[in-house]
């Protein structure tokens, strides 16, 4: 391996040719990956314990018998804290936190690898549930691990913006990937990656690595979960709880209908038993007046009259109510309780 030790300003200062002998390194590597999660691999800082040697043939070289992993792992660390704290200082932690999601968020930009095993789980959970869900994930297919991992996200991040410029309507962003070594993770704690998520205009979610990974990435999103399938049961909760709350509201609603066709039923009832009231008490009134009109039409009827010694007079089939207009000699039918009497008018008598 080329070593080289850098100054300040990056530039090499010291370079040499380190050599691990296959012996060594049959013990060294799986230690390393154990300790670290991650390979050797190019431009990583590492640490190690070397005889120094020197040939005629081969010139200067630094024989490694030890590799020290904390040193690698805290490398990395200082990395980390070092792109935290200046996210802060340039006040931009809490910038995408603050945008909020749609009350049900449906239409995604994803970024990710189209072969990664983190975007399929995460397609197949959300697009397959159980519920009959429908949303729409549109991946933008970027590099999500190595050095060339943080312009290529940007890279699918202006795509997207590119995108709905045009027209195309995204509720949020999800960046996604499934599990990694520390090496092949350290690309979400990168500054510029994570400034562009903080600085983004639409909602970021994030789902990279295991349980036990949280990165810079995942600070400065909008929402942030352990994993691409976590990420699709968010989702799926903010739905179902959407779902549970219309099914009570519906339930309420039911109710609220049911109390109050039962309290205009009572209310009918008792206006049905006023009306029964009202009718029966009307009809009593009315069979009473017409009992009353009974007794006096039976106690005026003519032939009620008669019987008490009262008569009927009439002339050409007229009763007769005055003498006006009858002459001497004229006939008259005078109908008494019992018979009738056809009579002559002998004489007329008026009473002043």
């Amino acid at each position: 391996m080329d070593l080289a030790d850098k100054d300040v300003s990056g530039s090499v200062s010291a370079q040499a040719k380190g050599i691990i002998w296959a012996s060594s390194w049959r013990v060294l590597k799986p230690f390393f990956i154990k300790e670290t999660g991650c390979a050797v691999e190019p431009g990583m800082n590492i640490l190690f314990h070397a005889q120094v040697q020197f040939s005629d043939v081969y010139g200067f070289s630094l024989i490694i018998d030890d590799l020290d992993p904390s040193y690698t792992v805290g490398e990395l660390e200082l990395r980390r804290l070092r792109t935290i704290e200046r996210l802060k200082t340039e006040g931009m932690m809490d910038m995408n936190s603050s945008l909020t999601l749609p009350r049900l968020p449906g239409r995604f930009a994803v970024i990710s690898s189209s072969g990664a095993a983190g975007w399929g789980d995460f397609r197949k959970h959300l697009h397959e549930n159980e519920y009959g869900f429908h949303f729409v994930t549109t991946l933008y297919e970027a590099p999500v691990q190595g050095a060339d991992a943080p312009a290529g996200i940007i890279a699918a991040m202006h795509r997207i913006l590119a995108d709905v410029e045009s027209g195309t309507l995204y509720d949020a962003v999800m960046i996604m990937r499934g599990g990694g070594s520390v090496s092949d993770l350290s690309c979400f704690d990168d500054y510029d990656l994570c400034a562009n998520i903080a600085q983004y205009p639409l909602p970021v979610m994030t789902a990279i690595g295991h349980d036990r990974d949280y990165h810079v990435c995942d600070m400065v999103s909008c929402v942030s979960v352990k994993t691409p399938t976590a990420l699709a049961d968010y989702i799926l909760d903010i739905f179902l709880a959407e779902d549970e709350m219309l099914d009570s509201l519906a339930g309420r609603l039911v109710m609220a209908v049911k109390g109050k066709l039962s309290a205009e039923r009572s209310g009918l009832e008792l206006l049905m038993q006023k009306i029964r009231a009202a009718v029966s008490a009307r009809f009593s009134a009315e069979r009473s007046r017409l009992d009353i009109l009974e007794l006096y039409v039976k106690k005026n009827n003519p032939a009620e009259l008669m019987k008490s010694g009262y008569s009927l007079v009439r002339a050409e089939g007229k009763v007769l109510t005055s003498v006006k207009n009858m002459e001497v000699g004229s006939e008259v039918e005078v109908m008494l309780k019992d018979g009738i009497l056809i009579c002559n008018v002998s004489e007329i008598q008026i009473v002043s």
